[in-house]
């Protein structure tokens, strides 16, 4: 069912030519600016910077996932809509995937005590490709396994001026439909 509602979704948008007329052009992000402004995740795949994380540092399962990674040149919300799309469609397909390639028995296991129980505080760092584009997650505990510090960095820190650069030159109406194509965090924990 995943698959259908995104094809359904791509249906709506190549069929109707107001709405292709509306996103085509509005809130572009140039390429040069993207980079300039260290861009990631959608916002910069829509503007032609191929990065994703699970082909650069492919972790387990991705190393094994017939990952791709979708990229438009425009930088307009035509771009972000038609990339989140694509990406939507493969999210479905990677989903179904791991899904017939299950192995059999038990689907979770118990785990062990912390290996860093006892042994002073300890610092991990964790980054994955997220919806929006890189998560980083820095953790640190004490010995006793209790969160010293947590560090959540949301891509959209990224994003948030090239937004301010996406608006510049449109007409005030089109400020919602701009900002939701980059459908940025506004507190970062909804990650």
């Amino acid at each position: 069912q995943c698959g259908t509602a995104a094809t359904a979704v791509a249906g709506v948008l190549e069929e109707h030519a107001g709405v292709r007329d509306r996103y085509a052009g509005t809130g572009r992000l140039e390429p040069a600016l993207a980079l300039r402004l260290g861009v990631i995740g959608l916002a910069a795949r829509a503007s032609g910077i191929a990065l994703d994380l699970r082909q650069v540092r492919p972790w387990a399962p991705y190393e094994a996932l017939p990952v791709q990674c979708y990229v438009e040149a425009e930088g307009d919300v035509a771009a972000r809509v038609s990339l989140r799309v694509r990406e939507l469609q493969a999210s479905c397909r990677l989903a179904a995937w791991i899904i017939e390639r299950l192995p059999a028995g038990a689907l979770r296991a118990s785990l062990a005590a912390p290996l860093f129980a006892g042994a002073g505080t300890r610092t991990g760092v964790g980054l994955i490709e997220g919806w929006r584009g890189p998560v980083l997650a820095v953790l640190e505990c004490h010995a006793e396994a209790r969160v010293r510090h947590c560090q959540l960095h949301d891509p959209s820190w990224q994003a948030w001026p090239a937004l301010e650069h996406a608006v510049i030159g449109n007409i005030v109406p089109d400020f919602p439909l701009i900002n939701k194509s980059f459908n940025l965090s506004y507190s970062g924990h909804d990650l």
